[in-house]
């Protein structure tokens, strides 16, 4: 993938990256970002289906190699800030239509996207992801998800020692091992590919991280969800403990337009531990819609 730059609404500096439209014409699919995902936990994706689409992807402000706002206050990475930064690259690279592709907390910058860009979707794929306050509906048990936002801001506030453990934690093998007890990754993954998914999480800046999650952490966009009018297919793992396929089962009741792939044995990285799967079905999803 090349990548670019883009000043956002607010002068905020923004890299994005895009492959080359296979022949002209090909229809465009932005790829929406979990949280410290980068693009490279889209790579299977992006190589079984470059042949056909125009890819397009972006690092959240104040991740990789985005730049971190200024003022560089908390409300500065609302939800709707990544939109805006998201349509000013579409506005630079001439994009007016596509789908929207998201995995994790990206499911909810794609509601919001959809909200905030009417008539660009033409079609919503949406992983491992939840529709309201994600801090609040992760985790397995009812109400386990309300531990969350205290440890969040206690996190941010100690944000220079979480970047330092961050840091050591995530080098591998240790990482892997972390991840998979906490069911974001299976233990059927390959060990090089999990290497190669983990080891940019190493790099972020946690500051910039925090006050992402801390945001994320309040958006709510439940209403969307009966507002869909698009073709949207829903893919979850059976074995996901951040966002249970409960919530995948919840959202595909509420939106009109619905298909859900669940997948027996994936964890919260699905696309990842399933490449050929994932990428078969969203390969049949975008034929039977015509897009």
């Amino acid at each position: 993938m090349e990548t670019r730059r883009v000043a956002s609404f607010d002068g905020t500096d923004i890299a994005y990256r895009v492959t080359p439209p296979p022949f002209a014409g090909a229809k465009t699919v932005v790829l929406v970002n979990g949280l410290g995902g980068s693009y490279l936990a889209w790579r299977a994706q992006i190589e079984y289906l470059s042949d056909q689409y125009r890819f397009i992807t972006w690092d959240y402000r104040g991740t990789y190699a985005s730049k971190r706002p200024s003022p560089d206050a908390p409300d500065a990475y609302a939800v709707a800030n990544h939109v805006r930064d998201l349509e000013a690259i579409l506005a630079v690279e001439g994009v007016q239509h596509g789908s929207l592709m998201a995995w994790s907390m990206g499911v909810q910058v794609a509601l919001e996207a959809f909200r905030r860009l009417p008539g660009f979707a033409a079609n919503l794929v949406l992983l491992n992801g939840t529709y309201r306050r994600p801090l609040e509906t992760m985790g397995p048990l009812p109400g386990v998800g309300r531990l969350f936002p205290p440890l969040v801001d206690l996190a941010a506030r100690a944000h220079t020692a979480a970047t330092r453990v961050t840091r050591r934690s995530l080098g591998p093998p240790d990482a892997g091992i972390w991840l998979q007890r906490m069911g974001l990754l299976g233990k059927a993954l390959d060990r090089e590919v999990s290497a190669e998914r983990l080891e940019p999480l190493g790099q972020l800046d946690m500051e910039a991280f925090l006050r992402n999650l801390r945001a994320l952490g309040t958006h709510d966009a439940e209403d969307v969800l009966e507002q869909i009018d698009v073709p949207t297919l829903l893919i979850a793992g059976d074995r996901d403990t951040f966002t249970p396929r409960a919530l995948t089962q919840s959202m595909a009741r509420r939106i009109a337009m619905s298909e859900i792939l669940v997948v027996r044995g994936g964890t919260h990285t699905t696309a990842i531990e399933f490449p050929e799967l994932v990428s078969l079905r969203i390969e049949r999803f975008f034929a039977d819609h015509g897009f």
